[in-house]
């Protein structure tokens, strides 16, 4: 009897030992997990709030900010959101790759140009264009990039040097390989077209290139339409595949449709078999202020309706195990504004014009009061968009910051929606006393 209790005493204690022992590897491994940097945008908002002086400005985001430093919701938005309260009677997932009918608004906005471009309707006509609806831009970036590296026949992308901070992060987490072809000349604000142009002509074959669609982000200098051509051509030799970003669509001109012509380039050489396919990730964020939604697509121009099936269960099977389906709340707000029977297209429209409008004052604004003495600030009023990339140092942001607490991304880019007429003197001034010679 006592043996047997001591064998059963033992066994127990050598399980409890085994489950200690387990339990604390475990918890070794979690203790091994690395703290892992803030992000470079959002860090500078956390940063932000912290800081206890009264004329603190936030120049790190790209959200819109009204004249009083405030967000807002696009009147029109808000009407859709009370036509939706009137009228929604259930909340039921949508399909994985969204409604049909917020896919094809999104067709005719940008590919048809609301019935200005026919060759982007031919595509459409012909079942040559996939889109589904996605978490945003962000969200169409990382499905491409999942798509791409599944089915594509290289793995390299050629990102602009510089680029959206979040580019390369979700290209490399995809699966891809990120590689910079040249874009910008810093020691002269400028484009550095030629050194771009050789860039792409030195990549591999069949390579994926971003392109984005207007408003580079972060720097605000956009190709011009002779410029695209040459691109354009250079994407044709090499057989290059153009993935389009466009977060932006209507901040360079304050009108939508005329800020897609390099859209209507691909359109037209897709619909001429110049080239096969190409991608466009496209978001309502900036433009209908939808950024807590997290509304955009994903559009792929395939070579054939027959393309287009199989590409399209794909892309079903790929975001099933992803998000399952996405949100309905912005998308259907997109929906009730393209609606013609709500008469709130129009309202949209002029209320993005009038907030490109405020940008460009302010952009003006500023350019004015910046001492020109010893360094040439042109190159601001050349830049579209809601970004102003300055050329300041990373030395020169932070005395920025730790002195005046302006808060902005050491690559020198500014959210101008953060400037307003309560502050643009503040700023100009420290701008002039960190650029002193």
């Amino acid at each position: 009897m006592y043996r047997s209790q001591l064998i059963k005493s033992t066994t127990r204690q050598s399980q409890y030992t085994l489950r200690f022992l387990s339990s604390t590897t475990q918890l070794s491994k979690w203790n091994d997990i690395p703290l892992a940097p803030p992000d470079k945008i959002l860090g500078i908002t956390e940063a932000f709030i912290n800081d206890s002086n009264p004329k603190k400005i936030n120049l790190g985001v790209g959200a819109y900010r009204d004249n009083s430093g405030k967000p807002i919701i696009f009147p029109s938005v808000k009407k859709a959101e009370e036509i939706l309260l009137s009228k929604e009677t259930e909340k039921e997932y949508t399909p994985i790759i969204g409604s049909k009918n917020f896919q094809s608004i999104v067709k005719n906005f940008i590919f048809n140009n609301s019935g200005k471009d026919a060759n982007g309707k031919q595509l459409i006509d012909d079942g040559r264009i996939v889109t589904s609806q996605t978490i945003s831009g962000t969200g169409s970036l990382r499905v491409i990039a999942d798509f791409l590296n599944r089915f594509y026949s290289s793995k390299k992308i050629l990102v602009p040097k510089p680029t959206w901070a979040n580019h390369v992060a979700v290209f490399k987490d995809a699966g891809l390989e990120p590689e910079f072809y040249a874009y910008y000349e810093t020691s002269k604000n400028d484009l550095d077209f030629d050194n771009l142009k050789q860039s792409l002509t030195n990549a591999p074959n069949e390579s994926i290139v971003l392109l984005h669609a207007c408003c580079h982000n972060p720097t605000g200098m956009d190709l011009t339409s002779e410029q695209w051509d040459e691109v354009l051509q250079i994407v044709q030799d090499k057989k290059l595949f153009p993935l389009v970003d466009m977060a932006y669509q209507g901040f360079a001109s304050g009108k939508p449709f005329e800020d897609i012509g390099m859209i209507r380039k691909l359109t037209q050489l897709a619909n001429e078999n110049k080239i096969p396919s190409f991608a466009l990730c496209q978001s309502f964020a900036k433009n209908m202020g939808l950024y807590g939604e997290r509304t955009g697509s994903i559009s792929i121009i395939t070579p054939s309706s027959e393309s287009s099936k199989a590409v399209e269960s794909q892309l079903k099977k790929l975001i099933r195990p992803m998000y399952s389906s996405p949100p309905i709340h912005g998308s259907k707000i997109v929906e009730v504004i393209f609606d013609e029977s709500s008469g709130l297209l129009p309202e949209w429209l002029q209320e993005l014009d009038n907030v490109v409008g405020r940008l460009n004052t302010v952009r003006s604004k500023l350019y004015e009061k910046l001492d020109k003495s010893n360094y040439n600030w042109d190159h601001l009023l050349k830049q579209r968009g809601m970004f102003v990339y300055t050329g300041l140092s990373p030395e020169q942001v932070i005395r920025l910051r730790n002195e005046y607490s302006v808060y902005a991304t050491e690559d020198g880019r500014f959210s101008i929606s953060g400037i307003n007429d309560n502050n643009v003197d503040y700023l100009a001034n420290a701008i002039n006393e960190v650029i002193k010679k």
